[in-house]
């Protein structure tokens, strides 16, 4: 049998759901398109956006197909979405606020103060962001950035501040402002869980997929991620408290703060001199991720829901407009309202309609097929799933209350994947027979469940190649139906692994900058988390580090487990080695960049004891791999 390894058309059960959409939906509305064009200044010349090495890390030209009609290989909300994403140039906002828009998967806003520009969320990567401040000064004259400001602690709003700001006007006393707490969430998702979150974002954003009606049309959110340089500079000054105001360049702003919504340090702003408020990303044109699919914290749906009240009561009657870290603005006093009004319902009804149902004994499989959505949320387009979807967001609900599991015993200590794969595989009579009856299924248009059912034949026999390339059709199909752009995303990928092999991860978030952000006890926590436990169950060693200025730490490595401890306590023990050194020594030790034999040779650390001690210490840390496997065992 000849197998097909390229993309395939729509089936014609996908062809037909997608035709349905097109009748469900008001698709002749063009409120979000008039708004998305709206203040339209003018774009790049130069379609690509380049790093130093002269790669492509952006490109704006690359959603023109989505121009055409939509085809049976899209969900045509998806589609429109997409379309209304990749509107990409210099808009402004009210006279004096501006935003570059499809640039990145974010938008940056710029806003004219009395010598120069507040830059807020300058954008994932340094050579978008310099990009977007470039067509800004082209339009607007090349005034000075004299501040910076992120919203919250993702990298698509801080990534690219690199971009923006040199070294020497850091120096000079640029203020960067951020929520409290924006350091520590910023590098720890990036640090601690980042290799995983990056391979899975490879996933949900596609970047690595070819764009174009087989491809990937965009994330929902925004197009895709940009695959520059990231880089972090540290806030100066902290938002602490709702109600808190600061002028920066003669710019009012008064703060509200949203933590454990969007992110877990975030906040909203309003600029009552432009009766204009920045909802971050806590109300966007779409039902956000309760628990994004790249992996992350679970979000609460309940405190979502009440700061979005608070920002209507605080806000709402001194603003005439309101526009996001995402997507394009909403005009008029009650449309602001009304917007922010639905956002909030959306993320209430999510939450107790879940607990409702969880308190009636469903299960997240069953609450998620059976929750519905009111009409009168499901007629608004920016409810729509585009990037959180209902079903893994009711799922996120009952992980935040219950956990992992759902209760049944049948479920508690289930066998993992490929060997689970193995017995069921075995059941069902051989790889053969289950990719024969699957193919039947798929030729039925039970995409959903040739998924499922070959899934078992390819983490039990990796090399069938029969079982993959259907597996990656359906996969396909199934992707070709999705409202939601990472779930399309993850499906598309997935198909192209099982036909190409891993892309690896793309973007990656944890730079040297974020790196270089990381305190010395996160330091030494990131260095905990990549210990091979069982490699060193009999080790017991104990290494003291005194840093300039007298401090003390000390690392215990017991039971294949490593502690950190500040000083010299009866927790500490006394150490094997110690090494005295500067605390920018002891950072590239700790960051790989260097070893302790090598600082004593340059004369920038002694050491006492047993310095073997030290490099055996060092010899149980594992490296984490950026390419692990996700659609194969």
């Amino acid at each position: 049998m000849s197998l097909e390894t390229s993309p395939q058309p729509a089936r014609p059960a996908i062809a037909a759901g997608n035709a349905a959409v097109r009748e469900t939906f008001p698709f002749d509305d063009t409120r979000d398109l008039d708004d998305a064009r709206r203040g339209f200044l003018g774009t790049a010349e130069d379609p690509l956006i380049r790093d130093s090495s002269g790669a492509v890390v952006w490109d704006l030209d690359a959603y023109g197909f989505l121009a055409q009609d939509c085809p049976d290989t899209a969900n045509p909300s998806l589609w429109r979405q997409s379309r209304l994403c990749v509107e990409h140039g210099l808009f402004e906002v009210v006279e004096g606020i501006y935003q570059v828009r499809g640039f990145d998967l974010s938008n940056m806003t710029v806003v004219e103060g009395s010598r120069g520009v507040l830059v807020i969320d300058p954008l994932l990567s340094a050579e978008t962001a310099a990009a977007a401040l470039t067509l800004y000064r082209s339009h607007r004259g090349d005034r000075p950035v004299t501040g910076v400001l992120y919203t919250h602690s993702h990298a698509d709003h801080f990534g690219g501040v690199r971009g923006v700001v040199t070294e020497a006007e850091l120096e000079a006393g640029i203020p960067v402002l951020a929520p409290r707490g924006f350091v520590a969430h910023a590098v720890s998702e990036n640090v601690y869980a980042g290799t995983a979150m990056a391979r899975r974002a490879a996933y949900m954003y596609g970047a690595a997929l070819a764009k174009g009606p087989r491809g990937q049309i965009g994330a929902g959110l925004g197009p895709t991620t940009s695959t520059g340089a990231l880089g972090m500079v540290p806030p100066t000054h902290d938002i602490t408290e709702t109600g808190q105001s600061e002028i920066v360049d003669g710019i009012r702003m008064v703060f509200q703060l949203t933590p454990g919504t969007e992110a877990p340090a975030e906040l909203n702003i309003h600029f009552p001199d432009h009766a204009a408020l920045c909802m971050a990303e806590n109300a966007t044109h779409n039902l956000h991720n309760l628990l994004t699919l790249r992996g992350a914290e679970v979000r609460d749906p309940h405190a979502w829901a009440d700061y979005l009240t608070e920002a209507i009561d605080l806000f709402a009657e001194g603003s005439d407009i309101a526009f996001a870290s995402h997507h394009w603005p909403v005009v008029g006093r009650d449309r602001v309202v009304e917007f922010l009004s639905e956002q909030r319902d959306l993320y209430a009804y999510l939450h107790d309609q879940t607990l409702r149902m969880i308190n009636e004994g469903l299960t997240p499989l069953e609450i998620a097929e059976r929750m519905e959505m009111p009409p009168g949320l499901e007629r608004a387009w920016h409810t729509h799933g585009y990037y959180g979807s209902v079903s893994h967001n009711t799922k996120a609900v009952y992980q935040k209350y219950l956990g992992w599991f759902d209760g049944n015993p049948a479920h508690l200590w289930e066998h993992p994947p490929a060997e689970a794969a193995e017995r069921y595989v075995e059941f069902m009579g051989g790889a053969d027979e289950v990719v024969r009856r699957a193919r039947e299924s798929f030729e039925e248009g039970d995409f959903r469940w040739v998924a499922q059912v070959v899934n078992h034949v390819v983490f039990a026999r990796p090399d069938h190649e029969e079982a993959r390339a259907l597996q990656a059709d359906a996969l396909e199909q199934l992707g070709y139906g999705c409202e939601n752009g990472p779930w399309r995303n993850f499906y598309l990928m997935g198909a192209h692994e099982l036909r190409h092999g891993p892309v690896g991860t793309p973007t990656v978030t944890s730079s040297p900058d974020v790196l270089r952000a990381l305190d010395l006890d996160q330091l030494f926590a990131a260095l905990a988390i990549r210990v091979d436990g069982p490699k060193c169950w009999d080790a017991d060693i104990t290494i003291r580090w005194n840093v300039d200025g007298g401090r003390q730490h000390t690392q215990r490595l017991r039971n294949g487990v490593m502690v950190h401890i500040r000083g010299t306590g009866p927790a500490a023990g006394e150490p094997d080695a110690e090494v005295t050194l500067e605390e920018q020594s002891l950072r590239e030790v700790l960051l790989g960049a260097t070893t302790t034999d090598d600082l004593v040779a340059e004369g920038r650390a002694r050491t006492t004891g047993n310095p073997g001690r030290i490099t055996e210490l060092f010899s149980y840390l594992a490296n984490p791999n950026p390419n692990f496997t996700i659609v194969t065992p």
